[in-house]
C-alpha cells in the first residue's frame, strides 16, 4: 500500500444561494492512482455535492502514526 494525495474540486452552495467552489486534499492509503480515485468517488457517492477529482499524486509517506 501507498499513500496519495487526491485534490477534489467541489461546489457548494451557500446559504444567499451562491455556489462557492473549493479545493480540497485527502490523503488516500491505496495500491494505484486507479484504486485511490475509486475510493475517493466511494466516499463522496452518497454525498449531494457536485464535485471532481482534478489530481491524485503518489507521496513518499511511508507511514502514517496515530
Amino acid at each position: 500500500m501507498s499513500y496519495y494525495v487526491a485534490k477534489v474540486k467541489v461546489v457548494i452552495s451557500g446559504d444567499n444561494g451562491k455556489q462557492k467552489k473549493s479545493v480540497e486534499q485527502y490523503l488516500v492509503s491505496a495500491v494505484s492512482v486507479t484504486d485511490a480515485e475509486s475510493k475517493i468517488h466511494e466516499e463522496f457517492k452518497n454525498d449531494s455535492l457536485d464535485f471532481e477529482v482534478t489530481s491524485v499524486v503518489e507521496t513518499k509517506i511511508i507511514k502514517v502514526i496515530n
